[in-house]
């Protein structure tokens, strides 16, 4: 074959081929991807002629990656700091689980991080056990250790560091135990009997001791609180004066901090029992609470659930549901950046941020908030966890 006849069935060849307008394909792509924009030129087919073999290879755009399945978390990148306002998230009750709602981020700032979030069912489950599980925004659930179905949903503590789980369990006899155990379900530790069930035990920050409540043995009433050196050897208990007053309690990431929720509102105490003051705005003619759920790393702010005089006061449960955080010097509101959605649960971390889940869709959403109140960034909950609540977020 000589140069002049290559050039000549070169020519024949473009002469019968149809060119192809990859700007209408272009555009079909862009109509099913949703996204509206114009395209400014028509580019043309390259064709490259192998001379040794004769075939043509037709070099086309490549394919968009699939979508991640409606299921999986979905974690988006940040924008760039900026002087414009941040969208306000979606409030329609038509986004589905597993997505983030319209205007959320999913990525966090160096100095502000996601903790690890622990989850036990929301109520008592039929089956004779429960699961307890944790999560990480960006990775898949984790499923942890079994345990009894009441204390799974009504007292399971989790650790600062997320290692080791606490609760209470009862036998057929009523006999009530305090138990530890490695959040795989190994080295299970029975620690104290005689504690009761009702009210949670709580951790110290450095993960060593248990604050708790005795019961009678007769009764099962309340006695008296003590805390619980779970590294000794022989279990020594330090307890606080006086008769026990009030069941749950949270311990401040400092240490210096236990709140307690008392009668109809909450007071703050030493960690040796004494106290110190009355959280303020609590009375039977304003507001009433027996539920608290996390404490600020200082003590300076709880989150709980209120209620006003004539509502559904509920009972001696542990609830973990919040609707609202405090100042605990003020007793005033603190303004949580919601999005106009139902705000479900607070957890703080120990620099100062919130970890705030909120009704989003047939699902939820968990929100950083920064110290300062602002929104850092907003993640969808997996589907799986959707009728769990949290019970505690570690750093």
């Amino acid at each position: 074959m000589n140069d002049q006849r290559l050039r000549l069935d070169l020519t024949a060849l473009a002469d019968e081929v149809t060119s192809v307008d990859l700007r209408d394909r272009t555009l079909r792509t862009s109509r099913r991807l949703g996204i509206q924009r114009a395209v400014a030129t028509s580019a043309a087919a390259l064709v490259l002629i192998a001379v040794a073999t004769g075939t043509a290879f037709a070099i086309r755009p490549d394919r968009s990656p699939n979508p991640l399945p409606a299921d999986t978390p979905s974690v988006t990148a940040s924008p760039t700091p900026s002087s414009s306002p941040t969208p306000t998230p979606s409030t329609s009750a038509g986004d589905p689980a597993g997505i983030p709602p319209s205007g959320g981020t999913g990525t966090n700032t160096p100095s502000v991080q996601f903790g690890k979030l622990f989850y036990g069912p929301a109520t008592v489950v039929e089956a004779e056990t429960a699961n307890l599980r944790s999560w990480r925004p960006g990775d898949s659930p984790v499923r942890l250790l079994a345990l009894p179905a009441g204390p799974a949903a009504s007292n399971a503590s989790i650790s600062p560091d997320g290692r080791r789980v606490a609760w209470v369990e009862s036998d057929d006899s009523n006999e009530s135990t305090l138990v530890v155990a490695d959040a795989d379900g190994s080295d299970r530790q029975e620690m104290r009997s005689d504690v009761a069930s009702s009210c949670s035990p709580v951790w110290s920050p450095d993960g060593r001791h248990l604050l708790f409540v005795e019961a009678a043995t007769a009764t099962g009433e309340p006695v008296r609180r003590g805390v619980l050196d779970t590294r000794s050897d022989k279990r020594t208990v330090t307890w606080w004066p006086g008769q026990v007053r009030g069941c749950h309690a949270l311990w401040s990431a400092d240490g210096r901090t236990i709140a307690v929720a008392v009668d109809i509102g909450v007071t703050l105490y030493a960690t040796d029992g004494t106290k110190k003051r009355v959280v303020p705005g609590f009375s039977m003619n304003s507001w009433l609470t027996h539920d608290i759920a996390s404490l600020s790393s200082d003590g300076s702010q709880i989150a709980l659930l209120r209620r006003k005089p004539g509502e559904e006061s509920g009972d001696i449960a542990r609830e973990l549901r919040v609707n609202a955080v405090l100042d605990t010097r003020t007793g005033k509101q603190v303004s949580l950046p919601l999005g106009g959605r139902t705000l479900e649960q607070v957890y703080f971390q120990s620099d100062g941020s919130m970890v705030v889940r909120v009704k989003a869709g047939s699902g939820y959403a968990v929100l950083l908030v920064d110290e300062d109140g602002k929104k850092v960034s907003e993640t969808a909950e997996p589907a799986s966890l959707k009728d769990m609540q949290i019970l505690a977020v570690v750093d």
